[in-house]
């Protein structure tokens, strides 16, 4: 592939990007049939896994979020900031990036604790852009129609980048006894009016480490995928299964980026991949083979309602086919719009047919890519799809740590092949996650 975008390896500030999503492995799976390290609250567990995921070079680990509980299969969560604040001072090198909803909170405060983070890191932090579908009986407030809510995230975005700024990099400065001081002729004030936001600032914290911290997006919808395009770094992706999909998605964002005035390489985009691994593609089909056998299937049906338009798929055989016909029209969905988009198309293909069928899909990779093989074999894959442009590198979901070898699979073996190839860093070239992904 000759393509703009397909000679990875000339392309400017490129390089083969992997993040992590980091957290407990326990999503739809039969009682007993838990790892031992699966305890979402215990913070140790965090540590190792951000730890070892350092010591193999990954670029930044990533946490999602969740701001309701199902009352059928509760589940506790640590809330992503705090966590990664607490994470920040047991690594050094490894980025660190937390998803917040733009819909139940409010600019200053994200900035200010984005802000914290990043400080706390010393220029390692994220924020993953997302809206919420869900949560407004926990705060009192109309969940706005899903185009509304982009059309209130991009303004959000922009007051958040106003405040990161509002400081000039050299404000604060020390004397020779090292006293701080800071010159208020280069803090400003932003005085935002907006149709949703009025702020004046500035923010009472001082600039990024690394000029500002990264900005991520996730949503994949039509007004997600603008908005990526105008404001992220990083684009988090549904990991689609086929090649050619991913080269249009790729070649679409950076082709609005561009639109908005901005270089095609100043944004990365990562779909999301869980990779089963073994030391042959047999033994990785029987790690897979032992995963879908773990599947609590019950859960897995209870928690398909809310990605489904509410379809009350536990009164439904599992080797039912999947009412097709009740199902609703992607652009109708005011929930996860992209997401339900990804599950319609795989039922559309004939690829998902019945109802085990979409719990297995649903369970192991959430709609998004997951190839089985040999250490070499998914090499070959993520490489392939890398140099003819269907990806920047990967986002590796919680799902590569169910199996045996979980994350080490990767640390261990799979990044030790792609730098074996050329096509990944043996270290951290810079102290700041910008200078990391190569978007200084």
């Amino acid at each position: 592939m000759t393509e703009k975008w397909g000679n990875r390896r000339s392309e400017r500030g490129a390089g083969f990007v992997l993040g992590l999503l980091l957290g407990g492995t326990g999503q739809s799976r039969k009682p007993g049939t838990q790892p031992k390290n699966d305890n979402l609250i215990d913070i140790s567990t965090y540590i190792q896994q951000a730890q070892q995921a350092e010591a193999g070079k990954i670029h930044t680990i990533f946490l999602a979020d969740a701001l309701t509980a199902s009352e059928k299969a509760p589940k506790p969560g640590l809330e992503p900031v705090t966590l990664l604040s607490a994470l920040a001072t047991q690594t050094s090198k490894i980025g660190l990036v937390a998803s917040v909803s733009t819909t139940f909170t409010e600019p200053y405060n994200l900035a200010r604790q984005i802000l914290s983070l990043d400080h706390i890191s010393n220029g390692r932090a994220g924020w993953n852009l997302v809206t919420s579908s869900a949560g407004e009986r926990n705060f009192g407030k109309e969940l706005p129609a899903h185009d509304e809510r982009y059309e209130i995230a991009a303004e959000f975005a922009a007051v958040v980048r106003a405040l990161w700024e509002s400081w000039e990099s050299d404000a604060v400065y020390y004397d020779k006894q090292g006293r701080q001081f800071v010159a208020a002729e280069k803090v400003h004030r932003i005085d935002w009016r907006g149709k949703h936001y009025a702020v004046q600032g500035p923010l009472n914290l001082s600039r990024s480490p690394q000029d500002r911290p990264i900005l991520a997006q996730a949503g994949s919808s039509p007004a997600g995928t603008d908005l990526g395009a105008r404001v992220a770094d990083l684009i988090f992706t549904t990991g689609l299964t086929e090649l050619e999909p991913s080269i249009r998605v790729l070649r679409d964002y950076k082709t609005r980026a561009e639109r908005y005035g901005r270089r095609a390489d100043q944004i990365k985009v990562l779909p999301g991949v869980a990779p089963v691994i073994g030391s042959t593609d047999e033994e990785a089909h029987r790690h897979w083979e032992k995963l879908i056998e773990s599947i609590d299937y019950d859960e897995g049906r209870q928690s398909l309602a809310g990605q489904f338009g509410g379809i009350d798929f536990e009164g439904l055989d599992l080797d039912a086919p999947i009412p097709l016909d009740d199902l609703p029209q992607t652009a109708n969905v005011q929930g996860r719009q992209s997401r339900f988009g990804v599950f319609r198309k795989l039922i559309e293909s004939g690829k998902v047919c019945t109802v085990r069928d979409l719990v297995i899909y649903h369970s192991s990779g959430a709609g998004h890519w997951f190839p089985i093989g040999s250490v070499e074999n998914i090499a070959d894959q993520l490489q392939d799809r890398y140099e003819r442009g269907g990806a920047d590198g990967f986002n590796l979901l919680a799902f590569t740590l169910k199996y045996d070898l979980g994350l080490s699979a990767v640390t261990d073996y799979l990044i030790p092949e792609l730098q074996r190839r050329g096509i990944y860093h043996h270290d951290y070239a810079h102290d700041t996650l910008r200078g990391n992904l190569g978007l200084n």
